[in-house]
Parts: C-alpha cells; sequence; structure tokens
C-alpha cells in the first residue's frame, strides 16, 4: 500500500509542471487520471528524441503510474464526464492559462461547490492577477527572473539552464502544497486552494543570490562555474580536463593544499581565510592550476577524496548514472519496455511503486467514461 492510496487524482495538466506532480503523487501510491485533448498532450508530439518504439522521450518523463482518457472539454457529454471526475476527486491539478478553466465550468469555485473535500492546484506562469495573461514558458521565466543573469560564463552570454529547471521545481512545489492540503483536510478540515507560479518559483529558487540582492539592493552578476561567496569552489583545469573542487572550509583548504604539495598556501595572508580566497581568487587559481595540471582528473579525484577534499569529474549524463550504479542507488526504473529515473523519495513502510508505464493516448478511455458513468 502506498503512501497515497486511496487518493485520486485528476490531472489536467500538460507539458512538465503539473503532469510532474501528478506523477510524483502517483509514484506514492495516488490513482492518476490523466484527461487529455483528443490530439493528447503537447509533448507526444515533442521529438525527436524517441524511444525504440517512437514515443516522445518527453512525453514519457513525467506521465508514469497514469490512465489516459481523451475528452474534448467543448463536448457537451465530454465536459459532463470530466466534471464527474472533478466530482469524485481528491484532488485536481491543471496548468492552463488563467480564465481557461473557469470557460468550462470546471474552475475552483464551481467545482469546490460540488466537493468540498477538493484539493485544487493550479499551476501558472504568472499568477491569476497582474500576469494572468502572460504565457509560462520556462525559458522566458528564467530570463524574466534573472535567472538567467546568473548562469553562464561572466564574460559571456547569459544562459538558460540545460533543462527546464523552473517548471520542474514548481511541479514540486505543488506536491509541497497539494500534500499540506490534504493533511489539514485529514485533520477535519475541508479541501482548498493551492496556487504556484514560475515566476515566483524562480525567485524563490534563486535562494542566497536572491537573498544578495534583497540585502544589499545590488544584482548579482554571472561569474560562471565560481562561487560568489566560497573559494576555492568551482572547476579548476588539470591535465586532461576540467575538474570541480568544493572546499567549503579552511580545513578542507588545508587539507587540498597539502595534498598539492603546496602547504605554504595554507599560511599565506592571501588565502588564510575564506574571505581572503574570495578577495584573491585571481591569485589562488593559477597556485592551484599549476599543481592540478600536472596530472589527470581521475588522478586528482582520487587522491584528493581520499584526503577528505570534495572533487571529481565533469560527467556527461550517462557518467552521472553510472556513477548512481556504481554507488548501488538503484536509480533506473522500467516499467514494460519505459526506462525511467526512478523516485528520489524512499520511504521505509510505504515505497514509492511504478505500476504503470506512461499511457497510450486514451489507453483507458473506455474504461474511465463507464466508471463516470458515460
Amino acid at each position: 500500500m502506498g503512501a497515497l492510496d486511496g487518493i485520486l487524482v485528476a490531472d489536467f495538466s500538460r507539458v512538465l509542471a503539473g503532469p510532474l506532480a501528478a506523477m510524483t503523487l502517483g509514484d506514492l501510491g495516488a490513482e492518476v487520471i490523466k484527461v487529455e485533448p483528443p490530439a493528447g498532450d503537447e509533448t507526444r508530439s515533442w521529438q525527436p528524441p524517441t524511444d525504440s518504439e517512437g514515443r516522445s522521450t518527453y512525453f514519457l518523463t513525467v506521465n508514469r503510474n497514469k490512465r489516459s482518457v481523451a475528452l474534448d472539454l467543448k463536448d457537451p457529454e465530454d465536459l459532463k464526464l470530466a466534471t464527474e471526475l472533478a466530482r469524485r476527486a481528491d484532488v485536481l491539478i491543471e496548468n492552463f492559462r488563467p480564465g481557461t478553466m473557469e470557460k468550462f465550468g470546471l474552475d475552483y469555485e464551481t467545482v469546490s461547490a460540488a466537493n468540498d473535500g477538493l484539493v485544487y492546484c493550479s499551476i501558472t506562469g504568472f499568477g491569476r492577477t497582474g500576469g494572468a495573461a502572460m504565457p509560462g514558458y520556462d525559458p522566458l521565466v528564467q530570463a524574466l527572473s534573472g535567472l538567467m543573469s546568473v548562469t553562464g560564463p561572466d564574460d559571456g552570454e547569459a544562459s538558460k539552464t540545460g533543462v527546464a529547471l523552473v517548471d520542474v521545481i514548481a511541479g514540486l512545489n505543488a506536491v509541497n502544497g497539494i500534500l499540506a492540503a490534504l493533511r489539514v483536510r485529514d485533520r477535519g478540515g475541508s479541501g482548498q486552494r493551492v496556487d504556484v507560479n514560475l515566476l515566483t518559483t524562480a525567485l524563490a529558487a534563486l535562494a542566497n543570490q536572491a537573498s544578495s540582492y534583497l540585502n544589499t539592493g545590488a544584482s548579482p552578476s554571472r561569474m560562471g562555474n565560481v562561487h560568489p561567496s566560497i573559494e576555492p569552489f568551482s572547476t579548476y583545469a588539470a591535465a586532461d580536463g576540467p575538474l570541480m573542487i568544493c572546499a567549503g572550509n579552511d580545513h578542507q583548504f588545508h587539507q587540498l593544499v597539502r595534498t598539492l604539495g603546496a602547504p605554504n598556501l595554507a599560511e599565506d595572508e592571501r588565502f588564510t581565510g575564506n574571505s581572503d580566497r574570495v578577495a584573491n581568487r585571481d591569485q589562488l587559481r593559477p597556485e592551484l592550476e599549476s599543481r592540478l595540471g600536472l596530472d589527470s582528473v581521475a588522478y586528482w579525484t582520487e587522491v584528493l577524496g581520499s584526503a577528505g577534499v570534495p572533487a571529481g569529474p565533469v560527467n556527461d549524463i550517462g557518467g552521472g548514472f553510472r556513477l548512481a550504479d556504481s554507488l548501488g542507488l538503484d536509480l533506473v526504473d522500467e516499467a514494460k519496455g519505459v526506462r525511467s529515473p526512478r523516485s528520489p523519495i524512499e520511504l521505509s513502510a510505504t515505497p514509492v511503486t511504478t505500476r504503470r508505464r506512461p499511457p497510450a493516448l486514451d489507453e483507458d478511455g473506455a474504461a474511465i467514461r463507464e466508471w463516470l458513468g458515460g
């Protein structure tokens, strides 16, 4: 039995943030019904890449543990079924532009009047007030929020992250809100609305960079792989490539320079404390790289690790998965030919499970329609 066994989720969302939230609830044991338009979730056609059966790997990313029904909300009979699903659901997730669900009578106010226990989660780009008309695409939010301004090399163009990270974080924020609302309901309360938007998600996720701006009034700038507050905490050139070193305290710095054969650097007044090292990082880097350049990334990873200094290569994604496998982390899940990263959540008594591969469009439509009375 999963942690959310008995919870019914009506997933009216598409693309990434909403489907990720719904899939996470499904991984935790909830029954998730994915409501798709007749043409399907847009990501079904976002390809390449595809798997061996021609399915979009993007769609496969966030749609396991769901059943699919295709409903045309402009059709009265299909809308009636969608309304009945919302009436029965414990959780409803949608990420349409504000005002869309109202057109179909599936907005929170209307649905909750018939289902006061419903936890209704809306994910928008810029909220439901002044930014309601703005399209919520992840790269746009990365640009407008300032995330791009601190991403990329200091002497190059601002860059988005390599994945739609704001969408991912928004989906996880939605799960947090939904679980909190279910907890309130379990204590005898009613359902409630959960609102998450991409802009505030991005601004909150800026963490120390946002705090720097709010408390100094100055916007941080791009620094490449360098950390604004810690040194050495970046990539450095070894003989055959970049090596990530994260010496987060004085002890680790001392161990680093001893292992490099330059213990005198720990006594150099330019590098004595972290703030000194940050102020003089341009002088410290060549001192470190002149020694790191004498051997390989693999060599330094081993010897620095043995000395208690966090260090390692810049892997590609395949290297990341191989590392997890070598560490005994059971990360890859396979369900009827579809491989995906297993949920990173581990529960000892109610473990997450994959019960269904991502569904074909309307794969469960007939059974769901019959269950809803259609």
